[in-house]
């Protein structure tokens, strides 16, 4: 019984290990067309803790980030867009593809609880269709990208749009938030939104309600800035999330379009005969003295004015050491000596550990000559013992 457990354990393991590495999904989509693809977070939790429900009983709920870039490129491609608000919402894949191909798309859901990372492979192939010819793009004041990507919103959206356009066949184009159209980001704040632009389209004709946008009335007062109502008949939207900006509606008619200019006319390459080429005449000489003058020599003769000025007051106006000494105080002046001398002879027993204490640590001595003397030999009360001894510097001191 227990052989039999541990196989049933090693394959089921076995399984989710070869499912995780081929995961693989493939969708096609046509061109024009609105695509979106919701990232549920519960199928990459499954994919994290594959046995955790089987065994235990309980899921977790962890938050994730998702992470999506075409194979072999470091971003989407430029009609794909991917949104998540916060790691503990669903991310959601969305676009329209503008021309037929295949794109790759690699999405990485990394488990912010337990670091892990998961891989999920995602084939998006559209195919040529033809364009809806008629469109109209609406503006969602009270709406978010994330609120109006999940399909039950959009078929909200769809019905009340076939409610005014009294058609049935009818395909979302395009879902674009307002920020990237240059709008700005919202205050954090309860009733503050972003705004969606939504674009439908379909074989039928515009209602008249539609064509109420394109009237001269409607435009004025548009142009004025006042609040502009939805035009009587044409209200029909059944949650106050999902009613339109009327001044910001716009009706594209793709039966309409610009005729293509024709290609220029090819010629034989050869060009005709102008004759012998005269090149023009050279230009008046020019005196360029002054503005030699200008430029180098007046900045180099101020040049030589500040290093002459500088080499003045550097080297000119010094007093000298004599002169200054003759000038500072004869004590100060011997104790700055003393602080000198004092200071050779600890650098001089720095390299000899075995030298004799320094002169300077004795009672009574002269750090001149290094007699030592009897603090009697001094009858100044004013001048320090230190000073007594027979010094050439005490010579000058004056004695009372």
């Amino acid at each position: 019984m227990a052989g039999s457990r541990s196989w049933v354990f090693f394959l089921t393991v076995c399984a989710v290990t070869l499912c995780e590495a081929n995961a693989e999904s493939k969708v096609t989509i046509p061109v024009g067309r609105f695509f979106t693809y919701e990232l549920l977070r519960e199928t990459f939790q499954n994919d994290f803790e594959p046995l955790s429900k089987l065994y235990s009983g309980y899921l977790y709920d962890d938050p994730m980030i998702f992470k999506c870039n075409r194979q072999n490129y470091p971003d989407l491609p430029e009609w794909l867009r991917f949104t998540q608000r916060h790691p503990y919402d669903n991310g959601f894949l969305y676009g329209t593809p503008t021309s037929p191909g295949k794109s790759v798309i690699e999405i990485y859901a990394i488990n912010k609880r337990s670091y892990e990372a998961t891989r999920l492979i995602l084939v998006i192939k559209a195919t040529a269709e033809k364009m809806l010819p008629f469109q109209a793009e609406f503006f969602l004041k009270l709406r978010e990208i994330e609120k109006v990507l999940p399909s039950s919103v959009q078929d909200e959206i769809k019905q009340d749009v076939q409610n005014m356009w009294d058609a049935e066949a009818l395909e979302i184009v395009n879902v674009t938030s307002a920020l990237d159209r240059g709008g700005r980001v919202p205050l954090p704040l309860p009733g503050h939104f972003e705004g969606v632009y939504v674009k439908v389209g379909s074989e039928q004709y515009f209602s008249h309600c539609l064509l109420s946008v394109k009237t001269t009335e409607h435009q004025k007062q548009c142009r004025e800035g006042d609040t502009v109502k939805a035009p009587k008949g044409c209200e029909f939207c059944s949650i106050p999330a999902n009613c339109i900006t009327w001044c910001q509606t716009q009706l594209f008619d793709l039966t309409k379009r610009k005729p293509v200019p024709p290609p220029p006319t090819v010629g034989s390459g050869i060009l005709e005969d102008g004759g012998d080429f005269s090149p023009p005449e050279s230009p008046p000489s020019r005196d360029f003295f002054l503005d030699y003058i200008v430029t180098v020599i007046v900045p180099l003769v101020l040049a030589i004015v500040l290093c002459l000025l500088l080499a003045y007051i550097m080297f000119g106006r010094r007093e000298g050491v004599a002169k200054r000494n003759a000038r500072t105080n004869q004590i100060q002046l011997y104790h700055h000596h003393t602080i000198h001398g004092n200071a050779d002879e600890l650098r001089n027993m720095a390299g000899d550990r075995g030298a004799p204490p320094p002169l300077s640590t004795r009672s009574m001595f002269n750090s001149r000559t290094g007699d030592r003397a009897s603090p009697l030999q001094s009858d100044s009360p004013s001048i320090p013992l230190i000073m007594a001894q027979h010094d050439p510097y005490c010579d000058t001191l004056p004695r009372k």
